[in-house]
């Protein structure tokens, strides 16, 4: 894709500035000398290069050269870093802090600020004056890195502009690389807003998707803002800002994603949720699509689910070996309910897939409820839970009772009705799954009981509980070695040697400049033993629980983290932020 399409740029090489011990050759006689160009070519360049132009820009001109060879060139020629703007590395609001007049003569883009250090893309980076005037106006310590004049100027248009052109963005992608799939609703165009009955809306929308199933995205937000709508993409569980369509393309974009999804686009001033099928370069995507009223405008969030990128293997899910031995000896028992926990986006669902997956057969009558259902998948019975019809997960699993099940997966246990309802099957023969919100394995104990399971009841239930987070792999591409800080260790309560080395990643353009590329699971198994059932029965504290536990081997979701980290997967910050050391 062309970079135009971004409104924001991407890409910085990291290094410090090359002391200046000796006289470097100029710029074309070192191109010569390395066989990036020939004698010819740089004859011909010199011969074609326009007044005020610099010779590496006519070098890109002329196609002899690319912009990622030159760079780093001209970095080591004026002795410092370089960056290649694309997507995601300029923060709009610091960019600003330079008035536009005075980046468009001096040629300069703020991209972020740490502390009172502003890193600046300049054309000329070693034009002190420029220097000296941008922390003069800014008030701050300017860090120069070098970017091409060309691309800064047109990044300068788009950052400082009000949005940008939609047909420029979307030029140069297929107009079939969407496609509204066959199970979607026929999409009459006379009931859309006029203005929302453009190609640009419908180009920009099919761009949103495209992009987004590209990037590996889970999640789509759309929401308003003062003066521009701001798409964000959810990577990897963090989001990130992608584009800022202007003000008056938002409630055209809403219409045509509500008139995708059969939803009510008359109708803002209340929730709404809707589904969407479409054909993302030549793959089934399913969109579930939920609209929320603000003061601004509706904001809608698009949760892609993309069959093709999730394998339902649960071997492949990343278990330690010891736990998923046991793990396979409690999945398989005749009955008992076993319980996934952890926070919102770790990966619950994924889990269960993954196990109904492993036990599904002929001989099985295999029935879920869930709301809503994430993934068809064959040879199993799914129910849709809707307030619309009174379809609630209660009264769903009253009705699966009578439908002769052998294994029941609920999608989340979230009141007393439900929890006592999954507790009766799993005493009267039925294997039960479900989910629960809680920090750690042992908190779902208490979790049932403040609902108000009898805790002996709990006890003669529960054959296991899985607590699981989901934490970002270190980019393979930028990944370096580093000694952490004593204070990043004792947050860990890292009991290794301190001499040790871990890894973290840097950023590049691989990563979008996060230093993290897709996502490990972190797992904690607690195997209720008989001795455990007798603590439950007795509604012993949850520490108690613990502490039994871990004397019959069981590792907390913070060892199993300093066990990724040794490992090289994640990073400390990582498994710090997922709050695994509660």
């Amino acid at each position: 894709m062309n970079p135009n399409m971004y409104s924001m740029p991407l890409s910085l090489t990291r290094f410090e500035p090359a002391e200046l011990q000796v006289p470097r050759p100029r710029l074309g006689e070192r191109l010569v000398a390395d066989g990036v160009i020939t004698r010819e070519q740089l004859d011909s360049a010199l011969n074609q290069q326009k007044t005020g132009q610099r010779l590496g820009e006519t070098l890109v001109d002329l196609g002899l050269l690319s912009e990622t060879d030159l760079l780093p060139n001209l970095a080591d020629q004026f002795g410092v870093p370089h960056v290649q703007l694309r997507e995601g590395l300029v923060d709009p609001t610091v960019a600003k802090l330079i008035p536009r007049p005075l980046a468009e003569s001096c040629h300069a883009l703020a991209l972020f600020k740490i502390h009172d250090l502003l890193t600046v893309a300049l054309a000329e980076p070693q034009n002190l004056a420029i220097i000296d005037r941008l922390e003069r106006v800014t008030g701050l310590r300017v860090r120069p890195v070098l970017a091409l004049r060309s691309t800064i100027n047109d990044f300068i248009g788009r950052v400082y502009g009000d949005g940008f052109q939609v047909d420029s963005i979307t030029a140069d992608m297929d107009q079939d690389a969407v496609a509204v799939g066959e199970e979607a609703v026929q999409i009459d165009l006379e009931l859309m807003d006029a203005d929302s009955d453009s190609s640009p809306i419908i180009n920009l929308v099919n761009y949103m998707l495209l992009q987004a199933v590209r990037q590996r995205a889970s999640d789509i937000h759309i929401e308003a803002g003062p003066q521009n709508s701001i798409v964000r993409f959810r990577v990897d569980g963090m989001l990130r800002e992608i584009i800022r369509p202007k003000k008056e393309y938002h409630p055209a974009m809403i219409s045509r994603l509500k008139v995708m999804a059969k939803m009510d686009i008359a109708e803002h001033r209340l929730p709404q949720d809707g589904r969407i099928h479409v054909v993302v370069d030549r793959r089934p995507i399913d969109l579930r699509i939920s609209t929320l009223p603000t003061v601004l405008g509706e904001k809608a969030v698009l949760r892609i689910l993309d069959r093709a990128s999730i394998t339902f293997h649960l071997e492949s899910l990343g278990i330690p070996e010891r736990q998923m031995k046991s793990m396979n000896e409690l999945i398989h028992r005749p009955n008992g309910l076993f319980l996934v926990t952890g926070p919102t986006g770790s990966g619950k669902t994924t889990t269960l897939y993954s196990i109904i997956e492993l036990l599904k057969s002929v001989e099985s009558n295999i029935v879920t409820v869930e709301d809503p259902v994430e993934y068809r998948l064959d040879q199993i019975n799914q129910v849709h839970v809707s307030q619309a019809s009174q379809m609630t997960f209660s009264r769903a699993l009253r009705a699966i009772l009578r439908q002769d099940p052998d294994i029941i997966m609920i999608g989340e246990i979230r009141d007393l009705e439900t929890a006592e309802i999954a507790v009766q099957a799993a005493l009267t023969g039925h294997l039960v799954f479900s989910t629960l919100h809680t920090n750690d394995s042992p908190g779902a104990i208490p979790r049932l009981i403040d609902m108000g399971v009898a805790p002996f009841k709990i006890a003669a239930a529960l054959v296991g509980v899985v607590a699981q987070r989901l934490a970002r792999r270190v980019c393979p591409h930028c990944r370096s070695n580093y000694y952490p800080s004593p204070v990043q260790l004792d947050a860990i309560r890292y009991a290794g040697s301190r001499d040790r080395q871990f890894v973290r990643g840097s950023g590049c353009d691989k990563c979008y400049d996060t230093g993290y590329k897709g996502r490990v699971g972190i797992y904690e198994l607690l195997e209720v033993t008989r001795e455990i059932r007798d603590l439950i029965a007795q509604n012993a504290p949850t520490d108690s629980i613990r502490r039994l536990a871990v004397t019959n081997g069981f590792r907390t979701l913070g060892e199993q983290a300093i066990e990724l980290v040794e490992q090289g997967a994640t990073s400390i910050d990582e498994i710090l932020r997922v709050a695994v050391f509660e």
